[in-house]
């Protein structure tokens, strides 16, 4: 199993800047591929950026610009850089963990963006 938890979601006005984390334990050498979802009040999760162990990065076309996702397999962490943030980025995030033959969810994080 793999356990994950986010943080750093935070209430921020258009225009500004967050950068969630997200830590992952337990059978780390595992894991894959991470990545972000957010999903925004009455709509179905949507992925937002995925990465590879090696590095090799995705994102949806609408944060393409705005977003980098990485991460330090050091640390065990994965990060998502949230700059020029709009209202329609307000949702939960959540980190994704691919391994072995299953995936794991972090709880979630609040991001919301004020106009």
């Amino acid at each position: 199993q793999v356990q994950l938890v986010e943080s750093g979601g935070d209430l921020v006005q258009a225009g500004g800047s967050l950068r969630l984390s997200c830590a992952a334990s337990g059978r780390i050498l595992l894991i894959t591929t991470m990545g972000w979802y957010r999903q925004a009040p009455g709509k179905q999760r949507e992925l937002v950026a995925t990465i590879t162990r090696a590095g090799f990065s995705n994102y949806v076309d609408n944060v393409k610009g705005r977003f980098t996702i990485s991460r330090d397999n050091a640390k065990n962490t994965l990060y998502l850089q949230m700059n020029t943030l709009k209202p329609e980025d307000t949702g939960v995030y959540y980190c994704n963990a691919q391994w072995g033959p299953g995936q794991s969810w972090g709880q979630g994080t609040q991001v919301t963006v004020s106009s």
